[in-house]
């Protein structure tokens, strides 16, 4: 099946085939049995670096090899279908989010302390952005970064972090300056082990339960003035820069995740049998999947096109926003849909499609909640 329609080209489907490969043989086998444990094994990190997953768009000299976003946006498609939302967020926490803003405004110095670990899955890293008082409104943060000598004492508290139990570095948006609004947010780096920064606990999810997901305490916590990222006062950008790849990315694995839901209900219609058919025989079972592939490839259509935009280097705000409300609604409406036609079985646990239906509630939720998606779609055009 043609893929990018001219966004794609052989080598990335080349490509597709390989993680597809790995996700068959290394992840799928054991979602299970992670989802059930409520974390995958770290060496998945490790795996995925030598394989060259984790650096697909940073540059050789850290690790990487420069082979383009396209390339990640096949191995976020593809983790997609892997079967456990937990899995492929906490893989992609790690290149999607954790690793970009070190590539983006790091020295050279901090790139080869925590960039390059992180290419070769030796580091976990994690974003750390909001908290219980503040979400989406990251103007509205609340942890505080107060400079004394060569260090910034930092105190307030983050949640919802994905990979922050066992990250060994968060990169972490704090207030600077606290009467200056959004310019005085600034990203620092703040290392496992520094004394006043505890994971205060482990929270428990409706899905993604594969990948670790805390709360995380800093009180009085000193953190060395050579981890800011970057310029001082220049947080907010920072974090709306990464902004983009990051709901392009959760769109991306929400197409993913509805092409393994889909293929999965085409395989169950065609062998449950009722009122002496295949379920498939029905026409109102026909039709039903008829809609579902439609809203999946609507759903596709604009992400890629968002895609196209943005690996043409056009800062797609309205477009990307667009994608993420799209993809990860659609997706939440193919899981109920697809659970629906799987009668009793969807309701057991031993059926992968509770699982796409739990993990795909989030996709609305996170990296920019749906209404916020809305907003900023009617301030691009200039209401």
């Amino acid at each position: 099946m043609l893929h990018g329609h001219g966004l794609y080209q052989e080598e990335h489907e080349a490509f597709r085939r390989t993680v597809r490969a790995v996700v068959d043989k290394e992840i799928l086998p054991f979602a299970n049995q992670w989802e059930e444990a409520e974390e995958f094994p770290r060496e998945l990190f490790a795996r995925f670096g030598e394989l060259g997953f984790l650096g697909l768009k940073y540059p050789e000299e850290y690790g990487g090899t420069s082979a383009g976003e396209l390339y990640e946006a096949v191995l976020l498609e593809e983790l997609g279908r892997c079967g456990s939302g937990g899995v492929s967020a906490g893989l992609g926490a790690q290149f999607t989010i954790a690793t970009g803003p070190l590539h983006l405004f790091g020295t050279d110095a901090q790139k080869r302390r925590w960039l390059a670990p992180a290419i070769r899955g030796e580091k976990v890293g994690a974003l750390g952005i909001t908290e219980p008082d503040a979400g989406s409104d990251v103007a509205g943060l609340r942890t505080t970064a107060r400079r004394d000598g060569d260090h910034f004492v930092v105190n307030g508290s983050k949640t919802y972090i994905t990979n922050g139990v066992r990250a060994d570095f968060v990169v972490m948006a704090v207030k600077t300056d606290a009467s200056a609004g959004h310019k005085g947010l600034s990203m620092l780096v703040v290392e496992k082990g520094t004394p006043g920064f505890t994971v205060s606990r482990k929270l428990r999810k409706l899905g993604w339960r594969a990948s670790d997901t805390a709360e995380l305490f800093l009180d009085d916590c000193r953190v060395p003035a050579e981890n800011l990222l970057g310029v001082e006062g220049q947080g907010f950008s920072q974090i709306m820069g990464n902004f983009q790849w990051e709901r392009l990315s959760l769109a991306l694995g929400a197409v993913g995740a509805m092409d393994d839901m889909l293929e999965k209900v085409v395989e169950h219609v065609k062998t449950r049998r009722a009122f002496g058919q295949s379920l498939s025989q029905l026409q109102v079972v026909r039709h039903k999947i008829a809609d579902l592939f439609t809203a999946r490839e609507c759903a596709r259509q604009l992400t890629y096109h968002a895609l196209r935009l943005h690996a043409a280097g056009e800062w797609a705000v309205a477009q990307t926003s667009m994608a993420k409300k799209v993809a990860t609604e659609t997706a939440c409406r193919v899981a109920d849909e697809c659970l629906q036609l799987h009668g009793g079985a969807g309701y057991m646990m031993e059926y992968d499609i509770q699982r796409h239906w739990r993990d795909a509630r989030l996709g609305p939720i996170g990296g920019g909640a749906s209404e916020v998606m809305n907003e900023i779609i009617a301030r691009q055009l200039g209401l």
